[in-house]
C-alpha cells in the first residue's frame, strides 16, 4: 500500500493558487484514477484505489499548510505504513516554474508543510515530490506563493502538473530509484 499527500491549504480561496499545486497533482491522480468519491479523514479528504495492481491512498490534508503533518502522522499510523511508502507532492519556489524534482530523502527546504510533516513523522527519510513554482525573494514571496498562476505561466504549470502526475505514478509501479532516472 502507497500513500500519495498533495500538500495545499483547504478553501476556494486558495484553489488556483501556487502553494496548491501539491493539491492539483492530487486532484489530477484522482481524476485518472477515477478516485472520485473523497471520504474525511485524518483531518483530509482520502480516497483509494488500485493502481497497476497496489492499493493507493490519496490524502489532501485539511489543516492548513503548516500543520499538514498531523494527517499524515495519523494516516500513516493508522495504516502501519512505513515511510518508503510515503509520497509528499508539494510546491517549490527554490525551482524553475515547471521544473519537478523527485527526493527519497531530505530536508523541508524551508517549505512550511514538509517541516510539519517531518516533525510529526520524526523523521525526513520519506519520499518528496516538488514542483517548481517560480523564483522570488523577499517582501513578494508571500504574494507569489499565495497568488495564482498568470496567463503566461499557467501552461507550464498545467505541463508540470501533468509530468508530476506521471512521475507518481511510476513511483507506485516501479519505485523510487526507478522514478529518479
Amino acid at each position: 500500500m502507497k500513500l500519495v499527500i498533495g500538500l495545499g491549504n483547504p478553501g476556494g480561496k486558495y484553489e488556483t493558487t501556487r502553494h496548491n499545486v501539491g493539491f492539483q497533482v492530487a486532484d489530477e491522480l484522482a481524476r485518472r484514477w477515477g478516485h472520485d468519491r473523497p471520504r474525511r479523514r485524518f483531518e483530509g479528504l482520502m480516497s483509494d484505489g488500485t493502481i497497476r495492481g497496489e492499493r493507493v491512498l490519496l490524502l489532501k490534508p485539511e489543516t492548513y499548510m503548516n500543520l499538514s503533518g498531523r494527517a499524515v502522522r495519523e494516516a500513516s499510523a493508522f495504516f502501519k505504513l512505513a515511510l518508503a511508502d510515503l509520497l509528499v507532492v508539494s510546491d517549490d519556489m527554490a525551482l524553475p516554474l515547471g521544473r519537478i524534482r523527485l527526493r527519497a530523502q531530505g530536508s523541508a527546504g524551508g517549505h512550511n508543510g514538509l517541516t510539519s510533516v517531518i516533525q510529526e513523522l520524526g523523521s525526513d527519510q520519506f519520499a518528496r515530490l516538488r514542483i517548481g513554482i517560480g523564483q522570488v525573494s523577499g517582501e513578494r514571496m508571500v504574494g507569489h506563493v499565495l497568488g495564482p498562476f498568470s496567463v503566461e505561466e499557467r501552461p507550464a504549470a498545467e505541463q508540470a502538473i501533468r509530468t508530476a502526475a506521471d512521475a507518481v505514478e511510476c513511483w507506485v509501479a516501479e519505485g523510487i530509484d526507478a522514478d529518479m532516472t
